[in-house]
């Protein structure tokens, strides 16, 4: 019973329940890879744009149904998401699939009451992952925060390499310096993986010169990367205090991880009810009732000498202007949270700072779920990022014993073009490859790469 098209190798059959930005982006990410997509929603129009922008099948009802489950195909799924509005009604959904079909689970829990749980909850409901997308953007841009003059922090091998993104600025020692100079001169213990110019992406060999006003995405360990930037005369001291405006999950998020790290927190929030739970939820920080988006609220309670701002309403126009305006009057590290992703080049062209685009957590922790299920050699994708408006993707695979590439040097290997051997992770040590350096089963190896869709380490080979 159900209603999955016929299976093709290596693409699984997905249902998605819930058809809001989420659910839509994970549509559009899973059709790209060639997946198998059965959506499932109570409304009847939502469901229906879907089914005539992609090729997909789709059930209207409760997925939290028996029959609705059987009617889009469980028992022949390999694979449901829930990512309803509703934290129960996923895992309602998730637990029900595990018992009727055989199944993977991926649920997103986003209500900070289960945020200390997620490891029992996933464990004792038999899912294969539980997702918080606030939490995940909050560490984020706590990452930022603990080194503000950087736009973009990617953690990879728990958190034993970064990928670090800045754009050079005028006069810097970089500019005019080629990648192998970098090499001679600065330091051997980094990696330029990609650059971005005039529009332009260029994953760079040791030829490539490097110019002012070029982003750049570079890899190394926390330490390596901020001895590096200190060099090039980047200050590298974590701020001292912020101002929240407010008062959402995502606000109490961050607000935690600053807190623990020595940071003051200020959030301006205006529901008083909800002032009176943070006051009680994080009393070392201090919470203010008042409108955040006014003007003269946000110099009284000083916006022109806060060393961060970063607004998170859940509006992205309100957000983007708090930020114009925070650019004006202060010198703060601004975060912009922006929850829709119809844009990027409007978003592109104005000075926001660092931008956070929460859904992508949700999305590329699944997408890279999905392709280590899809993966026909054995090995295992950990960790993928999507960097430049999804124009570079940054893989973290682990090794299996079966790879046919091991215990050979890397300048012998025959790697597709564009495509980067940024990072090797051996036992707990990351090194930064030379072309001496081999590969061997067990380690994790980060790739970067303007190719998508590699579900598989082997893929990187011609």
């Amino acid at each position: 019973m159900g209603i999955f098209k016929k299976r093709s190798a290596n693409k699984l059959r997905i249902i998605i329940v819930g058809c809001g930005k989420v659910g839509r982006a994970l549509v559009e990410r899973l059709t790209e890879e060639g997946h198998d997509i059965v959506l499932i929603d109570k409304k009847t129009q939502a469901v229906q744009e879907m089914t005539n922008l992609y090729d997909i099948m789709a059930v209207t009802g409760n997925g939290a149904s028996y029959e609705i489950q059987r009617e889009a195909g469980i028992e022949n799924a390999d694979l449901i998401i829930a990512v309803t509005k509703s934290d129960e009604l996923n895992l309602l959904c998730c637990t029900i699939a595990t018992q009727i079909g055989r199944c993977a689970a991926i649920a997103r829990v986003r209500t900070p009451d289960y945020s200390h749980e997620l490891g029992y909850l996933r464990d004792k409901l038999g899912l294969a992952l539980i997702i918080n997308p606030e939490m995940e953007a909050a560490r984020e841009i706590a990452h930022i925060l603990y080194l503000p003059t950087v736009l973009e922090v990617n953690a990879f091998a728990h958190g034993q390499a970064q990928i670090i993104k800045f754009k050079i600025p005028q006069g810097n020692m970089l500019d005019n310096m080629t990648i192998a100079d970098l090499g001679t001169s600065i330091t051997n213990n980094i990696l330029i993986c990609a650059v971005e110019r005039a529009g332009n992406i260029y994953i760079p060999d040791g030829s490539f010169t490097l110019q002012s006003g070029d982003t750049i995405s570079f890899l190394s360990t926390a330490k390596e990367s901020r001895h590096f930037l200190s060099h090039i005369g980047f200050p590298i001291r974590q701020v001292r205090d912020t101002l929240i405006i407010g008062g959402g999950n995502s606000a109490y998020y961050l607000a935690s991880c600053l807190i623990s790290a020595g940071i003051d927190v200020k959030i301006i929030e205006s529901d008083f009810n909800r002032c009176e739970e943070l006051s009680a939820l994080l009393p070392e920080a201090t919470i203010i009732n008042g409108d955040g988006t006014d003007r003269d609220t946000l110099l009284e309670e000083g916006i022109e000498a806060a060393e961060a701002f970063v607004p998170l309403t859940g509006i992205d126009e309100e957000n983007i202007m708090l930020t114009l305006f925070a650019k004006q009057v202060s010198n703060a590290k601004v975060v912009t949270k922006i929850n829709r992703i119809s844009f990027p080049e409007v978003i592109d062209q104005l000075d926001l700072g660092s931008v956070i685009y929460p859904r992508y957590f949700t999305t590329e922790a699944i997408v890279a779920y999905v392709r280590a299920r899809s993966a026909s050699m054995g090995s295992n994708i950990e960790t993928l990022y999507h960097m430049f408006n999804n124009r570079v993707e940054g893989i973290e695979f682990e090794v299996s014993s079966q790879c046919k590439f091991t215990n050979i040097p890397l300048k012998d290997l025959p790697l597709k073009s564009h495509i980067l051997v940024a990072c090797i992770v051996r036992l707990g040590r990351v090194i930064i490859p030379g072309g001496t350096d081999m590969i061997q089963a067990g380690d994790k190896v980060i790739i970067v790469t303007t190719h998508t869709g590699f579900t598989d380490f082997e893929d990187i080979f011609k």
